[in-house]
């Protein structure tokens, strides 16, 4: 089957056309095209078109994998899209506007453009997470206005984490169900998760993916009093300070860029860039610790986004002084690691390193044949 992996941003739409066999891993996935087209003005419309002709003009589309963000209490699964399914991501925005807007975008723009006869699948970040603990899911906040408003923690980077897993498997020659993992997902949107049997047992983003980690331009966990404190002292409403927390925080916040490779240039010669990268990089050393002691040791610490693949030195910085728990980097295979797969822990090490490029469109591809396949089986037996 042919999948189009339909992955909208706010100011891009990034696609790749896949042959994918519901027998084979999602590593199996063959490329057929693949796309990033730029969104001008919100018009997802043109952007969406584009990819569309890209992609067929590559091979024939049987079916669309759409990513969206949050999926609140309701979807934990990938889910065939219809009216309803529309409706009710609409009815989440309010968690992820970032992000579930222009998925919705996408997805009312594929749907005008292909119609009805094209199966589509919503394919949820926070799917992934959906079986977390209570004691990671719950706040310590009055249960009644907990349940009046869902106000739990769902958790995010799903699809990468689902990904990072089945690499990590690959790569250590043993079955997911029996691996403890400690992932961090490091781009310009930061978590951590921990991972036991292929399940998150806790993860550091939340309600909403601010929380957790230090972001590019998100500031990540935050004295919830902050929120009041710059509402009253600058005389904004809420929302606006969680706009700024949001998108003029993290490491724009702290030394004025939001990429990391213009930190690391310019912290010799900059003390805000270098405690940026202190400050990002000491939140992550926090949460390893912590997951570590979440999972009771784990198999491997995983490194995959943007920065996680592609910078050494941030690895190298996280990782370094936990040769108490058996992690233990060699310098000249974590160097050598940018953007490929790779194993870059030291012979002797009992918990290995791995960097994991990141590649959610196939595990998009893959979950939408899967969902459809459940849904004609389901149809069958009726």
């Amino acid at each position: 089957m042919n999948v189009l992996a339909l992955n909208c941003g706010s100011s891009s739409v990034k696609f790749r056309l896949l042959a994918v066999d519901a027998a084979a891993p999602p590593a199996a996935a063959r490329a057929l095209a693949q796309r990033t087209d730029a969104v001008h003005g919100g018009n997802y419309d043109g952007a969406v078109r584009g990819a569309l002709d890209a992609a067929r003009a590559a091979g024939p589309i049987d079916a669309v994998g759409h990513r969206v963000v949050h999926g609140g209490a309701r979807f934990t699964a990938p889910t065939p899209i219809d009216d309803g399914v529309v409706a009710a991501i609409e009815a989440l925005e309010t968690l992820a506007p970032l992000h579930n807007r222009p998925s919705l975008a996408g997805i009312r723009a594929c749907r005008a453009a292909l119609g009805t006869a094209t199966p589509m699948v919503a394919v949820f970040d926070t799917a992934f997470h959906a079986a977390l603990p209570e004691r990671a899911a719950r706040y310590a906040i009055p249960r009644e206005l907990a349940e009046r408003h869902g106000l739990r923690r769902f958790g995010f980077h799903g699809l990468s984490y689902a990904w990072a897993t089945a690499r990590a498997a690959a790569l250590l020659g043993r079955p997911a169900a029996e691996l403890r993992l400690v992932a961090l997902h490091l781009g310009s949107g930061c978590s951590a998760a921990a991972i036991r049997g292929g399940r998150s047992l806790d993860t550091s983003m939340g309600l909403t993916p601010l929380e957790g980690l230090v972001m590019a331009t998100r500031s990540g966990d935050v004295d919830p009093a902050i929120l009041s404190a710059l509402a009253r002292g600058e005389r904004v409403a809420a929302d606006e300070v969680e706009h700024w927390l949001n998108e003029r925080s993290g490491l724009l916040g702290l030394a004025g860029s939001a990429d990391v490779r213009d930190l690391l240039a310019r912290e010799a010669t900059d003390p805000h860039a270098r405690l940026a990268l202190e400050v990002f990089c000491h939140r992550a050393r926090k949460y390893l610790g912590a997951y570590l002691a979440v999972l009771e040791g784990a198999d491997a610490v995983v490194f995959t986004g943007g920065v996680g693949e592609h910078q050494p030195e941030i690895r190298r910085r996280i990782a370094a002084g936990f040769e108490w728990c058996g992690l233990t980097l060699d310098a000249a295979r974590n160097a050598a690691a940018r953007g490929t797969e790779a194993v870059i822990s030291a012979a002797g090490s009992t918990v290995a390193a791995l960097v994991v490029a990141a590649d959610e469109e196939r595990m998009i591809a893959a979950d939408t044949v899967a969902c459809l396949g459940a849904a004609g089986r389901r149809a069958a037996g009726r």
